[in-house]
């Protein structure tokens, strides 16, 4: 059984014990929670929702909250002596799921 899934903007197909990477949950390691954007259950049939399907979750564990690889941004305008360098790490959530229902 497979799931699509809905969180931080971004979509993503999961099965039982998968591990995600997804944008920034607010909950702590060692936590479940509950998605309940579920789009389409796959399976030995299909369930397509409008947009959602109702009563079906994925319940997921919190492994870990870090940032990713660092990310170096330099802009410049060509012949005004203007330069800026910035970096970005980007946080994220990993998650491992442990059930799908519905």
């Amino acid at each position: 059984m497979y799931a699509v899934i809905e969180t931080g903007g971004k979509q993503y197909r999961v099965e039982l014990n998968d591990t995600l990477y997804v944008e920034k949950l607010e909950a702590n390691e060692g936590e479940e929670i509950t998605l309940d954007k579920v789009l389409v259950l796959g399976g030995e049939s299909l369930k397509v929702g409008a947009p959602y399907v109702e009563g079906a979750k994925v319940v997921a564990e919190v492994v870990k909250n870090g940032k990713g690889k660092k990310i170096n941004v330099f802009t410049y305008r060509t012949k005004k002596g203007s330069k800026r360098a910035l970096g970005h790490r980007q946080p994220y959530t990993k998650l491992l799921v442990k059930a799908i229902e519905g």
